[in-house]
């Protein structure tokens, strides 16, 4: 038996082959795709990403893949600017409305003495919340992350991280997954978390 089906939805994202490669290790059937269909037929649903919020949510609109994701009933997951795209409002390129899936604001991160932005390296998981998508993972394991917006920590947040300021490294609304780091790079937490997506959480 093939294992659970995975639509990656075709957002223009360039971490699309190392993500399908990922999910693919785990057992599952990765496809990437622009079809309303397939999308809504999976068992899971990830929108990874990266690059500019505005050239994201333009592709999303131009295919209609924005309405098609409000539609989903089955898990779904953002990652990186996925995670961004799910959220209200970005202040990147000017500002840029997103899906609304997951209420919050992603706000650029301030430049400070010291600070490296983009955030770009390891940094530990702190504050975990008990949720399927965090199952073995523990308080100060490291992920690795690259990014200039982040969204603050808020009621959604499941994890947080901190660079200059804490941030949501991982957020949950329902059905709806966000991690802002890369999975696909993170190694063992990395691979943890997708296979957590893929075989712990349920409809």
């Amino acid at each position: 038996m093939s294992g659970p089906r995975v639509a990656l939805v075709d957002g223009g994202g360039t971490n699309i082959g190392s993500v399908s490669y990922a999910l693919e290790r785990l057992g599952a059937t990765a496809r990437l795709t622009s079809d309303p269909a397939d999308i809504l037929a999976a068992d899971r649903v990830l929108l990874p990403g990266v690059g500019a919020a505005g050239v994201g949510m333009r592709r999303l609109r131009e295919l209609g893949l924005d309405e098609v994701l409000h539609q989903v009933q089955a898990p779904l997951l953002g990652v990186c600017l996925g995670m961004q795209l799910l959220l209200d409002h970005t202040e990147e390129d000017g500002g840029v409305q997103g899906l609304g899936l997951i209420s919050g604001q992603v706000r650029a991160i301030p430049a400070a003495p010291g600070l490296r932005v983009p955030h770009m390296g390891w940094n530990a998981l702190t504050g975990l919340v008990q949720d399927p998508i965090l199952a073995g993972i523990e308080e100060g394991e490291r992920a690795y992350f690259v990014h200039c917006y982040a969204a603050p920590p808020g009621p959604h947040t499941v994890a947080s991280a901190t660079h200059g300021a804490p941030l949501s490294a991982v957020i949950r609304s329902g059905l709806r997954w966000g991690a802002q780091f890369h999975p696909e790079r993170s190694a063992s937490v990395g691979a943890r978390l997708l296979r957590n997506f893929v075989v712990e959480v349920a409809r």
